[in-house]
């Protein structure tokens, strides 16, 4: 797996996905501001609550499919223990605290989707669940892309 991963970013892993986690947390930030109008929390006069909503959804989907990419890139060249045990000194806690977000990011995206598609009476819960998932990625992206970052 680790050759196909490398194939994939031409030798650059750390890079790509600095890249891609990075578009995915813009797009989660995006994605809070539409459903403030989407809400009514915030009005703009080029932007009705129906289409911030609307595009909320759409654009939702690729944040989604960024984010599961990102975690395939994780998973398959780093692994969850290797991640960790291998994690230079102090960094260990950093990379567990990663682990632990993308897992429960995992879970949020599935009970979010859930309650978007199928449990219609729980509507109410999306905007916690939603804020939830921007928290999660926050913490996903200052753990490991601004690490990379930051650490340079």
């Amino acid at each position: 797996m680790d050759d196909l991963v490398e194939q994939l970013t031409r030798g650059n892993v750390s890079q790509v996905k600095t890249v891609l986690a990075s578009v995915a947390f813009a797009i989660a930030l995006y994605q809070a501001a539409l459903m403030a109008v989407g809400f009514r929390k915030v009005r703009l006069p080029f932007l009705t609550p129906r289409s911030a909503s609307l595009a909320h959804r759409a654009i939702g989907d690729t944040a989604l499919a960024v984010a599961l990419f990102v975690g395939f890139l994780c998973l398959a060249y780093f692994g969850v223990g290797d991640g960790i045990e291998h994690a230079r000194g102090d960094e260990s806690v950093r990379a567990a605290v990663h682990a632990a977000a993308a897992f429960a990011l995992i879970a949020a995206a599935v009970l979010k989707i859930t309650v978007v598609r199928f449990l219609p009476q729980r509507h109410g819960w999306l905007p916690a669940l939603g804020l939830t998932l921007l928290g999660l990625l926050a913490v996903i992206w200052v753990s490991s892309a601004g690490d990379y970052l930051w650490s340079g």
